[in-house]
């Protein structure tokens, strides 16, 4: 394998854009690195990326509590490097912390910061880590992102082992399908590394830096997509075997020994999942390492969610097996229930013996005479007994064609639904821009005023395949449950709203939407919608789904045109 370059060490930048293990208020103790971990960042793998000369511009004087657009309340830096600084902010009119890039205006990557960013923004796919403004004011340029508190960088996952092979299979099925979407649009990373995936506390793996991270530091590639993919498979590599795939050590991971080559994760590490082993072998095949298998290497994100496909599907694990606490008498059950306790000293009556057993002989004489008893008048009254079960037989056959009314004590009760509780969520977009993926926990907050919504579009009812082929919300619903039915409370009525229930695979589903299992499906024109499962099927991820939307008026968030808004949810089982 030939030699690869070694890029300098950056700082990392817990803000979104290198570490994200842990909130500025978080201790040292916890071993993430408060917000300040540095890493050696050799940016093995992407030997075919190549860096400009840095600006000249030194970076702007800020401090903590300096405001931007009297809006963004700086925080804390966590780094400033190369011309430039990022920094945990506030958002003062919205009331939720984000992440901020600084540079000088004349920065001679200032421009191509502000491009990147902006192209990022327009993707608008959830599975990145969003851009939420780009901005030159005066002799600043800055770029505004989201600050994800619940995420856990992959570095810091995997300081305490590998990956189970179902969570590596999801890292690197998630990490594949967005950054596929991603060059659709003509968007590369070129960054992608362990520090820049995350994994929130609803198991979704979300990329931070797409184009940005690239920009800051004057990076570019003329092989783009094969460097991207070759990336992906150094996660996955990395994730198989808590190893860097190449000689130097990097992201608190130890390289490969020298001389030896690029060697399969199954070889490195007992236990490997063949089919995972080799999807990163295929990835990383490059200057002369091959698969082990000698499959063609994937050299883009579309050929490895292709390969990806292929592979027989890694489902998750069964829920562990919890046994009873040990069965424990109680004093009730002694017969000591109620009794008042001894005085000490006081002298305690004898319980008396039980009666002596019964000889085998007794037992088997009082057992033979029950017995000739019995045949005796089985045998007298077989006609009355067959009377009686006749009318008996009548009778059910009268009881089953009336109407249970609740008096009857025979009748079976039926066990009402329970509602499920929603644990998190996550928009899903098949194809195109996202809807508002910052709404979408309004949909499960018990509150019917608040709402997250569609776009509007200009054709419909039914949604244009071609263009838009649906909108919709996968829930998590913590663990395995079976659904009956799903209660949507809905913002726009007239023509006619079209509701699906999907069973998905995880908060980022792998696969379109044909792949998953059909739970139900329902049609109405007023403010609401109820989905009934025709076969009740066990699962902890629910898509509700829109394939058609009514015409509603114009509001202040879009135009007039056909849209809907979801203001509550409620599965049942």
């Amino acid at each position: 394998m030939a030699e690869r370059s070694t890029a300098a060490v950056d700082v990392a930048d817990n803000s979104g854009e290198e570490s994200l293990t842990a909130q500025a208020d978080q201790s040292t103790a916890d071993g993430v690195a408060n917000n300040r971990e540095r890493d050696t960042d050799s940016d093995e793998g992407q030997g075919s990326a190549k860096s400009e000369e840095s600006g000249k511009a030194s970076p702007p004087e800020l401090h903590s509590g300096h405001k931007l657009a009297r809006r963004y309340r700086l925080e804390e830096c966590v780094t400033r490097l190369d011309g430039f600084s990022s920094w945990r902010a506030v958002d003062e009119k919205l009331r939720r912390a984000v992440g901020v890039h600084v540079l000088p205006a004349d920065h001679a990557r200032a421009r191509s910061v502000l491009a990147a960013a902006r192209s990022s923004a327009l993707l608008g796919d959830p599975r990145f880590v969003q851009v939420l403004d780009a901005v030159e004011d005066n002799d600043l340029v800055y770029v505004v992102h989201e600050w994800l508190p619940d995420a856990t960088e992959l570095t810091a996952l995997l300081a305490s082992g590998p990956l189970e092979v179902y969570e590596a299979y999801q890292m690197v099925s998630q990490v594949a399908f967005a950054m596929a979407a991603a060059h659709r649009e003509g968007l590369a990373h070129l960054r992608l590394n362990p520090n820049a995936v995350l994994r929130t506390s609803t198991g979704q793996w979300r990329i931070r830096g797409l184009a940005v991270n690239a920009a800051l530091r004057g990076i570019s590639s003329d092989t783009p997509q094969r460097t991207d993919t070759e990336a992906i498979g150094a996660l996955l590599y990395a994730a198989l075997t808590q190893r860097w795939p190449y000689e130097s050590d990097a992201y608190g991971l130890s390289g490969l020994p020298k001389d030896i080559g690029l060697i399969p994760p199954d070889q490195v590490r007992a236990g490997v999942h063949r089919g995972l082993s080799e999807l990163a072998m295929r990835a990383l095949a490059n200057d002369g390492a091959t698969a082990s298998r000698h499959e063609s290497p994937c050299t883009t994100p579309e050929e490895l969610v292709k390969a990806i496909g292929e592979m027989p599907r890694i489902r998750p694990p069964e829920p562990a097996f919890t046994a009873p606490p040990e069965y424990q008498r109680t004093t009730y059950q002694q017969g000591t229930y109620g009794r008042p306790a001894p005085r000490p000293g006081a002298t305690q009556p004898v319980p008396a013996p039980p009666p002596p057993l019964q000889s085998r002989t007794g037992k088997a004489l009082k057992w033979g005479v029950s017995a000739l008893l019995i045949a005796a008048l089985g045998l007298g009254s077989w006609q009355l007994a067959d009377a009686l079960m006749e009318r008996g037989g009548k009778a059910d056959d009268q009881n089953q064609t009336q109407t249970t009314d609740g008096n009857d004590k025979n009748d079976k009760q039926v066990r009402p639904a329970k509602p499920i509780a929603v644990q998190g969520a996550q928009e899903y977009v098949a194809k195109g821009d996202a809807q508002a993926p910052g709404d979408v926990a309004k949909t499960y907050d018990g509150d019917a005023s608040t709402y997250w919504r569609t776009k509007s579009f200009v054709d419909g009812p039914e949604m244009k395949p071609s263009f838009k082929p649906g909108v919709g919300i996968v829930y998590d619903l913590g663990s395995a449950q079976t659904v009956s039915s799903a209660s949507i409370g809905l913002r726009f009525s007239g023509d006619h709203t079209t509701a699906t229930l999907y069973a998905a695979d995880s908060l980022s589903p792998a696969g379109p939407v044909d792949s998953m299992q059909k739970l139900g499906t329902t049609t109405t024109t007023g403010s609401s919608a109820t989905v009934k499962v025709s076969k009740p099927a066990k699962t902890q991820y629910v898509l509700v789904w829109f394939t058609a939307l009514p015409y509603a008026p114009g509001d202040g968030y879009s135009n007039a045109g056909y849209k809907q808004a979801i203001t509550d949810v409620t599965f049942k089982g």
